[in-house]
């Protein structure tokens, strides 16, 4: 049976740029494993499969697969996939709920500019976890030590998939790091790694506050071009290192740069009562539009 298929670019600035997704429409009759087949033809960081409708409230069932693997949540295909489900239906709708792994994502679009529209996402939950050796983070990258600002302590965080994070010196070590596959796999004990977030506070575009990289495994060594779930874990590390833990803040972080696909990452994280409130944002341009047969 044929399925609607979209590619959209999430966290660009432009066509042709950010990160690429592919949104399978009407997938309720495909099975895992012919997803998992399809996500690793496409070869994007992440393809999704959507049902035919939405759930009893409102929200649309959504799948999210890496090349090798599924995923409980990642943001630009959160984004992507409103994004496409919004144009279906309309165009207008201020929001748009998905209903994933990790539970129901609220997408908000909102006006940016003349003209312009961010997409942005209510992050679930973020775990952190442990704090990790400079020593065993600079090795999971083929750094050394003195690569990292010893100031930032390295940890693991968890909202769904789990990423360890680190700060490294400035660009010349961000753009040397080098994924070990082997030393990722073990940097946690216990805990199976989605990938390694380095972020240094040189960056390449002015008006920006942050610089990063998102090195994982996805059957080899991969990189990704704008990583939103890692940007809501950067929220709360950012949280739990400052000295103003009761402070929100606002900035925007580029990634994707070296690649040739430069992308543009918005990060919002509100302070409460009950829990900070992190939100991710980022624009969505159409590209293609075609029949998966």
């Amino acid at each position: 049976m044929p399925h609607p298929l979209h590619i959209v670019d999430v966290f660009a600035e432009e066509p042709l740029a950010g990160n690429q997704l592919a949104v399978v429409l009407e997938a309720e009759g495909l099975e895992t494993s012919a997803m998992q087949r399809i996500a690793q033809e496409m070869n994007f960081s992440e393809t999704t499969f959507v049902a035919p409708c939405p759930d009893a409230q409102g929200a649309w069932p959504v799948r999210i697969f890496t090349p090798a693997a599924e995923l409980p949540f990642a943001g630009h295909p959160t984004l992507g996939t409103a994004s496409v489900l919004r144009a279906l239906t309309g165009g207008d709708a201020p929001l748009v709920e998905l209903q994933l792994r990790v539970g129901t994502i609220p997408v908000r679009f909102e006006p940016e500019g003349a003209g312009e529209e961010v997409a942005w996402l209510r992050a679930p939950a973020v775990e952190m976890g442990a704090r990790i050796a400079p020593e065993a983070v600079a090795a999971a990258v083929r750094l050394v030590p003195d690569d990292l600002v010893p100031e930032v302590t390295s940890h693991h965080v968890t909202a769904g998939p789990a990423f360890a994070f680190a700060r490294v010196s400035g660009q010349e070590a961000l753009c040397r790091a080098k994924l070990d596959r082997e030393r990722l796999a073990t940097l946690v004990p216990g805990v199976s790694l989605d990938g390694l977030y380095l972020f240094c506070t040189e960056t390449v575009g002015a008006g920006l506050d942050l610089a990063a990289r998102l090195l994982f495994d996805a059957g080899g060594a991969r990189e990704d071009p704008a990583t939103g779930s890692a940007t809501a874990m950067l929220g709360a590390f950012l949280l739990h290192q400052s000295d103003e833990p009761d402070a929100g803040f606002s900035i925007r972080i580029e990634q994707g740069v070296a690649m040739g696909r430069p992308s543009l990452l918005r990060l919002a994280v509100d302070v409460k009562a009950s829990a900070p409130e992190i939100r991710v944002g980022g624009r969505v341009f159409p590209v293609l539009r075609g029949v998966l047969l």
